[in-house]
């Protein structure tokens, strides 16, 4: 195996942070019946309030999963990427305040923890198994907290909802009506219960004239992301399973990655997230996340969950997978470039403060003061003082290095090209985002 020893040579040479890890990742087997109709409720407006805003408006295969964007909208704008805009006539309120987060392999058994910050995750404790915002009222029925976190922004007025009472769903919400009859999950299983392709394909899931519920949807929808971005074939993952060798750089940047820059110290395990929570003085931009009644502009990330202050500024570890599609990256969208969010690690509160806005991708720019927190020496210095990474040195060489590394090796074409794809109609007849 000759071919082998460049690449072991490499990661001999440094000085690894741990073992790697392995390339063992279990995945659920698909029920296609189920995967199958669960493709056409992503894709369908039908579930938003006022029908024009489907789960894949933010969540594209065309941009990795993302919406390619730093900030979305959803309601209240039309198109796709950069290419989105506001309506005129029924504009938005605010961005989404958070980045939308990818899609890949979130059917491995490991990912039990959803959101930015965490606020979605499984919880055996509790009756239906999931720990999220809604408590006490959270319906039991959902397979796990990934089928549960895909229906959350059906709930969001800026995300699906609509503005409040625009429409019967965003009526609910804004009087409180999330679960049980005549809240807005309940309209919205009634609307795809009254098709009757989609009632059609419930009867072979569920069996005839069973009462389609929220949480049977969410279910469905879960099991077509579990399908459709399954990721695990990348150059990394053979590496692993076989010692394929990897390109020079991308060979060079692993060995960093896992030896001297300490990377997997935070992104660990196969698809790199530790599932924990961090705090590397990440740029704010955009809205913030902060009930309406609040100061905007502001996130304090996991402490809006825990309450506790030693999780201010803390945010998820995301994985890395097929990253050169699905940027920009960080919890705002802060970054536009892998370079960018890889120097940012080198020396993050250097970086916070030299924060520029041009390294964002917001469309239109200058909507609801964007920089607002940027311009706040104040916060600033809180989200600085919360940094956790230490400055680390690295050359312009061992920098684009590991960014060879997460371009290259950690992408699998299988989960980037969409398997099923996108359909061209759905069974609602509303336009599908194409």
């Amino acid at each position: 195996m000759k071919w082998l020893a460049p690449c072991l040579a490499l990661l001999s040479s440094a000085a690894l942070a741990g073992p790697l890890p392995e390339a063992n990742a279990t995945f659920p087997e698909p029920d296609m019946a189920r995967v199958e109709l669960g493709h056409l409720l992503f894709y369908d407006p039908i579930l938003s309030g006022n029908k024009t805003v489907s789960c894949a408006t933010c969540h594209h295969p065309r941009l990795g999963t993302g919406d390619g964007l730093s900030l979305g909208f959803g309601d209240g704008a039309t198109g796709l990427g950069i290419d989105r805009v506001i309506d005129p006539d029924n504009p938005p309120e605010l961005r989404i305040p958070r980045n939308a987060p990818t899609l890949f392999n979130l059917g491995a058994a490991e990912f039990t923890r959803f959101f930015h910050d965490g606020r979605l995750e499984e919880d055996p404790t509790r009756p239906s198994g999931i720990r999220t915002p809604l408590g006490a009222e959270m319906e039991s029925g959902f397979d796990s907290a990934l089928a549960a976190q895909a229906m959350f922004p059906v709930l969001s007025g800026d995300e699906m909802a609509g503005h409040y009472s625009e429409n019967d769903v965003a009526q609910a919400v804004r009087q409180g009506f999330l679960t049980g009859p005549g809240g807005a999950w309940d309209i919205l299983a009634k609307r795809i219960e009254a098709i009757p392709d989609y009632r059609a394909r419930f009867d072979v899931v569920l069996g005839p004239d069973t009462p389609i519920h929220f949480f049977d949807i969410a279910n469905v929808i879960a099991d077509f992301i579990i399908f459709e971005w399954r990721g695990d074939n990348s150059p990394f993952d053979r590496f692993l399973r076989n010692g394929r060798p990897l390109p020079p750089d991308a060979a060079a940047g692993m060995a960093l990655f896992y030896g001297k820059a300490q990377c997997d110290s935070c992104h660990a395990g196969q698809f790199q997230t530790d599932h924990g929570y961090h705090a590397i003085a990440m740029p704010q931009i955009g809205p913030g996340k902060a009930a309406r009644f609040e100061r905007h502009n502001r996130d304090t990330g996991r402490a809006r969950v825990t309450g506790d202050d030693a999780d201010l500024y803390r945010f998820r570890t995301p994985s890395l997978r097929n990253l050169p599609d699905s940027g920009p990256y960080g919890h705002s969208g802060a970054y536009a470039t892998i370079e960018g969010v890889v120097r940012h690690h080198l020396d993050p509160v250097e970086s916070l403060w030299a924060y520029e806005p041009d390294q964002a991708l917001l469309l239109p720019p200058g909507f609801d003061s964007d920089f607002a927190i940027m311009s706040d020496p104040e916060e600033i210095n809180a989200i600085a003082a919360a940094n956790e990474l230490a400055p680390m040195t690295l050359s312009d060489t061992e920098v684009d290095q590991i960014v060879a590394f997460l371009r290259f090796a950690l992408n699998d074409p299988g989960a980037l090209n969409a398997r099923l794809g996108v359909p061209s109609e759905v069974p609602s007849g509303l336009l599908v985002d194409q």
